[in-house]
């Protein structure tokens, strides 16, 4: 007696929020080296014209670190945000407590450890500060900056937890944080901001470079646009 074949499973369709997902892992695999621009470029493309799950998962199996390795396109199971490391948290005394801008620029990036409690003063002046790979002195890190007539620019870590006060006085200030608890039980960091006659972006994600953010703006008008291929750099 014959018996018909199962139905095959169709696979599973992917959405719009699932290929960002896929394309921000391949940005942070690219801002730790894993990537190169043009390997980005063309899996970006990809990723953007994916129409399953499973072809989102070929395309980011090879740059996936072990805190991402959770089914992790469309995996709602997962604690911490995909592409997301936990900071380190070394507790001490130690680590900066004071950044001063006065008619000068200040910038902070790579490794470097801030204190429980540290306070940026920007006065005719700006900072910037990269926290993604900063070691944290406390699990929960106040950092006060305070801008007049004057600027800072800070870079947060995908699953870093941060909790925001701001105040502009003929200023203003460009904040976006994404979720508030990325990382549950994880370190936050309390930022206060302050500026007057001034201004402060935050950020998450990478901090890419000209080039770099050119090609992202580039791709994104492309897709607007509905062109297929990307056009190649000059």
């Amino acid at each position: 007696m014959m018996t018909d074949p199962e139905p095959s499973v169709p696979a599973l369709r992917a959405s719009d929020a699932e290929r960002e997902q896929a394309a921000d892992l391949l940005r942070e695999a690219m801002a730790s080296g894993r990537l190169d621009v043009d390997e980005l470029d063309d899996r970006i493309r990809l990723v953007f014209g994916a129409k399953t799950r499973a072809e989102l998962e070929r395309l980011v199996a090879d740059v996936l670190v072990p805190a991402d390795d959770r089914n992790p396109i469309g995996g709602a199971a997962a604690a911490v945000t995909p592409g997301a490391t936990r900071l380190p948290v070394r507790p001490g005394e130690d680590g900066t407590h004071r950044i001063l801008s006065i008619l000068s620029g200040t910038e902070r990036r790579g490794r470097w450890r801030l204190s429980a409690s540290c306070s940026v003063i920007n006065v005719l002046g700006s900072s910037e500060l990269d926290l993604s790979a900063v070691e944290l002195a406390a699990d929960r890190t106040k950092l006060t900056i305070v801008s007049v007539l004057g600027g800072a620019e800070i870079t947060l870590p995908t699953g870093l937890n941060v909790e925001v006060a701001e105040l502009a006085i003929l200023g203003g200030n460009e904040i976006d944080v994404g979720d508030e608890r990325p990382d549950p039980g994880g370190p936050v960091v309390h930022l206060r901001i302050i500026s007057i006659l001034g201004g402060a972006e935050v950020r998450r994600g990478p901090k890419l470079n000209r080039r770099q953010r050119k090609q992202l703006e580039r791709r994104g008008g492309e897709r607007e646009r509905g062109d297929g291929e990307l056009e190649p750099d000059p």
